[in-house]
């Protein structure tokens, strides 16, 4: 097993836990659950696929993350789990803050690494710019279908980290690889993320 499948178990698993938790918030039935878990998974890199014109996106061409995600969000919507997100808010907001921060490292640097793979004489900011779509897509699909504003719009530092952490991989991978540049480009979006949300970091917002 390959770093990259490692990623995208890890990935996959996290994101849909993220997004399974935000339809249990909502109160939604099981198929919502399923579906709002799925999409936050693979929606990131089904949106990079569809801009570098990989047809059809690597989702459909393997459906094993795909059914991954539906099983993890099944997991969560269980009786005995789901009781247990939706007696406290407090509870659900660090199960939605640890698999979101990871989902966000892992597709942050597997989209820049597909970029870097894919495209013939790929730059920085094209690494950068995919490695963020796959990172954030999947998030603002799920908070869409959920009724929220977009976490990229609104929650602190959260766009920002993935930026630098898709940054700090792209201008690692030519020179160390793809193993050292994937964990140090994901580890820094991880807990740059976490200290955002620690420390309460933000963005200059309108008033």
């Amino acid at each position: 097993m390959n770093l990259i499948t490692v990623f995208e178990i890890i990935g996959t698993a996290a994101f849909a836990a993220s997004g399974a938790t935000v339809a249990i918030g909502k109160q939604m039935d099981i198929f919502g659950v399923a579906i709002l878990g799925m999409t936050t998974a693979v929606g990131g890199g089904m949106l990079r696929d569809v801009l570098i014109n990989a047809a059809p996106p690597s989702a459909l061409v393997d459906p094993l993350y795909a059914l991954m995600a539906v099983l993890v969000s099944l997991i969560l919507f269980s009786s005995s789990v789901r009781r247990k997100i939706a007696r406290g808010s407090e509870k659900k907001e660090v199960i939605m803050l640890i698999a979101d921060s990871i989902g966000l490292g892992v597709f942050t640097v597997l989209g820049a690494e597909k970029a870097y793979t894919a495209i013939p004489d790929v730059n920085v900011f094209t690494m950068v710019f995919l490695g963020c779509i796959t990172g954030v897509g999947g998030g603002v699909l799920r908070d869409v279908f959920a009724g929220n504003r977009p976490y990229i719009f609104v929650k602190h530092f959260y766009a920002t980290a993935c930026i630098i952490g898709a940054l700090v991989f792209s201008i690692l991978r030519p020179h160390f690889g793809q193993s050292s540049s994937m964990l140090l480009g994901g580890a820094v979006t991880l807990v740059l993320r976490l200290m955002a949300a620690h420390y309460r970091w933000s963005l200059p917002r309108a008033s």
